[in-house]
């Protein structure tokens, strides 16, 4: 697998531990009592941004509330308010949405303003909590601490290390598991703590209560969603993706296999291939860190399942299989 760097890479699949010890559970609850006020005018019939957009949001504004807000405001979230003026002046700021080549969708610097800013609270929280002197760091190094220490919980286990192994050796050119262990554990266990990070960011929304105007959201979903990914996740039929680029090996043994699904199963699956250096925006919006990664979606359009790495061929339609593909 190869990193990207461009941006900031948010994968849109949601876990959310069932479970919590003690500590964990204390340390919880104080940041939710902390979380900003719910604004006025939340309602559960309101439907959230995943519900009116599919796929719109890469999960920190997935959960965020479609409402009316007052005349200028695009998003609030308790004392939090970004207004219309607010956005465009964020795109020519330099955002990471900013660099491409292209103009950045309106609603991906809506989102990572919003996500700058509940991370800057939620880091104070953690502050506070964790008896740290938040006078010593503020701002972005505060919030680079609050990501570490929850980097710094991702372990990957021996099992983990072997199990990687065991499924693709064809990416280690005929080493040994012991003469590969070391190079692996290390990648993977940067992409353990990537994942940490990734998973604390997309589930903001889940958090605290976030609101975004109706009227304001509906052209900048519009154009986000045109692109040939978004329109075969809504085409009734299921769908494979491969993320991925040229010169990159994994993604060019992944060349051949999408090649001859993709003459199988034409008019019953669709099996698309985006290059993540040609839509970095997209590839951007779906989460994607490393390449390849192939992401499965089912005749609804929801994601069921991704795989990151090379994935065989039989590993393939077992999955494919699994979203109705026959």
């Amino acid at each position: 697998m190869h990193t990207l760097a461009y941006g900031i890479s948010h994968s849109v699949k949601i876990a959310v531990p069932g479970r919590y010890s003690l500590p964990q559970a204390m340390v919880l609850l104080l940041v939710l009592a902390a979380l900003p006020l719910p604004a006025v005018g939340g309602k559960p019939a309101d439907l959230t941004v995943e519900q009116a957009y599919m796929g719109l949001s890469p999960g920190p504004l997935r959960n965020a509330r479609v409402v009316k807000l007052p005349k200028g405001v695009v998003l609030r979230s308790g004392r939090l308010l970004i207004t219309s003026d607010q956005v465009p002046a964020a795109a020519k700021s330099g955002t990471p949405e900013a660099t491409g080549p292209t103009p950045p969708n309106p609603f991906a610097v809506l989102e990572q303003v919003a996500v700058d800013s509940l991370l800057r609270f939620e880091a104070r929280v953690w502050a506070r909590v964790t008896e740290k002197d938040s006078n010593q760091e503020i701002g972005d190094p505060l919030v680079q601490a609050y990501l570490r220490s929850v980097a710094d919980k991702a372990i990957v286990s021996d099992s983990e290390l072997r199990a990687y192994y065991d499924e693709s050796p064809d990416m280690f050119s005929g080493a040994t598991f012991d003469q590969a262990a070391e190079g692996l554990r290390n990648y993977l266990q940067r992409e353990k703590r990537t994942e940490a990070t990734d998973q604390l960011i997309r589930t903001i929304s889940e958090r605290t209560l976030v609101e975004i105007d109706a009227d304001w959201l509906k052209a900048p979903a519009a154009a986000a969603l045109a692109n040939p990914v978004d329109r075969a996740r809504r085409s009734g039929k299921p769908t494979v993706v491969d993320f991925g680029a040229d010169g990159c090996r994994p993604c060019d043994m992944m060349a051949p296999i999408l090649e001859e699904l993709r003459s199988t199963y034409t008019g019953k699956c669709n099996v698309l291939f985006t290059h993540v250096r040609q839509e970095p925006a997209l590839a951007q919006r779906y989460g994607i860190s490393v390449i390849p990664v192939q992401v499965f979606f089912d005749r609804q359009g929801r994601e069921v399942f991704r795989n990151l790495g090379f994935y065989p061929k039989e590993q393939m339609l077992a999955r494919m299989a699994e979203i109705g593909v026959k």
